[in-house]
């Protein structure tokens, strides 16, 4: 079991989580993942690893209610424990020392991103970064981005916070105003093909995080498939990072509703379930 030392609301939808595992902690590097499990018989869960404290034995991870797993695991307090929390999985961000380099972050998937832009600037790397989301307050991580960037730019669809607009917007004015040698695009399946298709016009490379349907993390279900470069390649241990170039955005688009009905049924099961017991 691993208990939760921390739990903190960040927004209506949107949750703060250090877990006590300290084998992940001692190992987990920028752009890996866990899957977890609040019981034995819950779904897996799998959600990037924010930061650690390996002197602690501590893992932050942060998710948002999307359905009745992640809804589940918003009931959870500081003191309780989860049932599994295996890790760190996948690969991690391709870090080293490139020149300047641009990261956009969306919603939730900002979490994913504020540890390269850590790494990256830990690596010598002069860090642009644009934060992007709905409205201000599901802009997360403000000022941990903030301490590791040259230059922060938010964008929020209402104007809110920073300018109003997409980050596609803003990546367009970073690239006509100097050389980017490297770029990473983490958020939703749509912000990151159209944040690809932005850098492209501008010769450049861009990695993304993808977030394929996924089980058991280790690359034996093949539910995590996807096509980059014309080849098959399974997120939980190829990726979860790929250049945006090379990824078939149709199919993984296509995939990733696959099981959208059956989701909303089961969330709206849930939420019923709970609303009966008062």
């Amino acid at each position: 079991m691993f208990k939760i030392t921390k739990m903190r609301q960040l927004s209506e939808k949107q949750f703060e989580m250090w877990v006590s595992a300290p084998r992940v902690a001692g190992k987990a590097k920028a752009g890996q993942f866990v899957i977890l499990r609040t019981t034995e018989f819950g779904e897996r869960i799998p959600l990037t690893i924010v930061q650690t404290d390996p002197e602690e034995g501590l893992v932050e991870i942060i998710f948002q209610v999307i359905g009745k797993s992640t809804a589940e695991l918003a009931t959870f307090k500081e003191g309780d424990s989860l049932h599994d929390f295996v890790g760190p999985l996948g690969m991690p961000a391709n870090v080293k020392k490139y020149g300047t380099v641009l990261l956009v972050g969306g919603g939730v998937g900002i979490a994913a991103l504020y540890p390269i832009i850590k790494e990256l600037k830990k690596a010598g790397n002069r860090v642009l970064t644009i934060l992007g989301a709905k409205t201000k307050e599901l802009v997360i991580l403000e000022e941990e981005c903030r301490k590791y960037s040259d230059e922060l730019i938010i964008m929020t669809d209402d104007g809110s916070l920073g300018e109003k607009g997409l980050v596609t917007n803003a990546m367009e004015k970073v690239f006509a105003r100097e050389k980017i040698d490297m770029a990473w695009a983490i958020g939703p399946s749509i912000m990151m093909k159209f944040a690809t298709m932005t850098a492209e016009k501008s010769g450049v490379p861009v990695y993304v995080s993808l977030n394929p349907i996924m089980i058991d993390g280790t690359g034996m279900c093949g539910g995590c498939r996807v096509t980059v470069g014309d080849a098959i390649k399974f997120a939980c241990v190829d990726g979860p990072e790929f250049l945006g170039s090379e990824v078939n955005w149709d199919e993984f688009l296509l995939r990733s509703k696959q099981y959208g009905h059956e989701e909303a049924e089961s969330f709206e099961a849930y939420q019923k379930e709970m609303a009966d017991l008062g």
